[in-house]
């Protein structure tokens, strides 16, 4: 008889047939064996759970998100305007207040939210334009704290700016010598079009250096002049980084013409650029300063992804300066996004929960030890739908939440009791007269 330490017996697969079940079997940190239920009768686990027909799914995978700024909105004060300006200044009030010991509290915080939410594979950003790096190395400190749970990405992430903030480019330098996993860029943030550029040429030349990838705010406007994009795609096809670049929100591609749209879309594909995009942040912050009917705000997901380009999805923030709500649910992500793309077929709504999952992964390049195979790493979650259209409308917490081989969270379903009156449709009054 084969031993195994754990064995999750009659879960669903994603793409199984209506009614096929299977078993699976954790040797250690690695899934061991995978195997229609039933044919696992003979082995013996240290630990059987009966999945009881839920979903099984590689984990989520969050590839932006800021955890130095998650838990402060309100302080100093609430974004009034919603902008993305006015949430800029108010975090670089609040960041004079940083301690590694406050940005540690609040990110470790919610990345536990997140476990709990089933994420195990996550990519933050971390302000450098401090002199300090308080941030940067308090989130370092974190990344090693949940290494054997969880993978932590860090990027260098110069918010105000490298050309009109000039001491961020050597604080970019230190920050890979100090352990960053990547280096970002904000050029639509920076005082000119050409300022922008040589931003860009700044960072691809230092992650050349490194050997590192670039993750840029790209684009994060409504205004179909913001054209960087195309100057990223192009760096990234010269550089030969190619997969290893990484534009997040493009929220200007919503006014792009169609006709530039198109000759865009062709450079990205062929460059190996990938794109993320931030539903919840992008639909409460973009949008503001138009006349109606006011655009939607987020980059043309749908557009994208059907043309070739890897596309994720992000949370983004929680409680920030830039966004006074959040859970740190993909699941609520990947929601807003089939609202908002108008991506609400039933093959669309599969590719939004890919979009959180193995396209996720494709961004922090961990395809390798990722997904649900026999000789993977023993990390999934199992959560109570049939399907991705219910699991996208009802958005639960995962049953179970398994990392290397080991449960780290578990969530026992609600139960509501509904009083008798309600249930039977008799008021207690007819019951006592029958």
């Amino acid at each position: 008889m084969q031993g195994y330490d754990l064995i999750f017996r009659n879960v669903s697969l994603p793409g199984a047939q209506s009614g096929s079940l299977s078993d699976i079997a954790v040797r250690g940190p690695h899934i061991a064996a995978i195997r229609p239920a039933g044919e696992l009768e003979e082995a013996a686990g240290a630990q059987e759970i009966d999945g009881s027909g839920h979903l099984a799914l590689p984990p989520f995978v969050e590839p932006h998100i800021h955890l130095d700024t998650v838990l402060t909105a309100g302080e100093p004060a609430y974004n009034v305007s919603g902008t993305l300006f006015e949430g800029i200044r108010l975090w670089q009030q609040r960041k004079l207040l940083l301690t590694e010991e406050d940005v540690l509290t609040r990110a470790e915080a919610v990345l536990k939210a997140q476990v709990s939410q089933g994420i195990l594979h996550v990519r933050t950003q971390a302000d450098i334009s401090d002199p300090g790096l308080t941030a940067l190395r308090a989130l370092l400190k974190l990344k090693e704290r949940v290494k054997p749970y969880v993978t932590l990405q860090v990027i260098a992430f110069p918010q105000d700016g490298l050309i009109a903030c000039p001491a961020n480019e050597g604080r970019l330098r230190q920050a890979l010598e100090l352990g960053a996993d990547g280096i970002g860029a904000i050029p639509h943030g920076e005082p000119t079009r050409e300022d922008g550029i040589a931003s860009l040429d700044m960072a691809f030349r230092l992650a050349e250096e490194h050997g590192c990838f670039v993750h840029v705010f790209c684009d994060e406007l409504d205004d179909p002049g913001s054209r960087f994009l195309e100057a990223v795609a192009q760096r990234a096809l010269q550089t030969g980084l190619r997969e290893k670049v990484t534009a997040a929100h493009a929220n200007a591609t919503a006014y792009y013409p169609d006709a530039y749209f198109a000759k865009l879309l062709g450079l990205l594909v062929r460059s190996g650029t990938q794109v993320v995009s931030c539903p919840l942040i992008s639909s409460a912050m973009q949008g503001r300063f138009d006349p109606y009917p006011k655009g939607r705000g987020i980059a043309r997901i749908r557009e994208l992804w059907q043309g070739g380009v890897n596309v994720a999805l992000a949370h983004d923030d929680i409680r920030s300066p830039f966004y006074p709500l959040g859970t740190g649910s993909l699941l609520q992500a990947a929601h807003m996004a089939a609202h908002l793309a108008h991506m609400t077929g039933l093959s669309e709504m599969e590719e939004l929960v890919r979009m959180i999952t193995e396209r996720g992964a494709k961004v922090l390049g961990i395809e390798a030890e990722y997904g649900l195979q026999e000789g993977k790493p023993a990390s999934f979650v199992l959560l109570r739908a049939s399907g991705s259209a219910e699991l996208l409308r009802t958005q639960p917490l995962p049953r179970y939440v398994v990392s290397r081989g080991r449960i780290v969270a578990v969530t026992s379903p609600p139960v509501t009791a509904l009083m008798e009156e309600f249930a039977t449709g008799r008021s207690s009054k007819e019951e006592a007269v029958s």
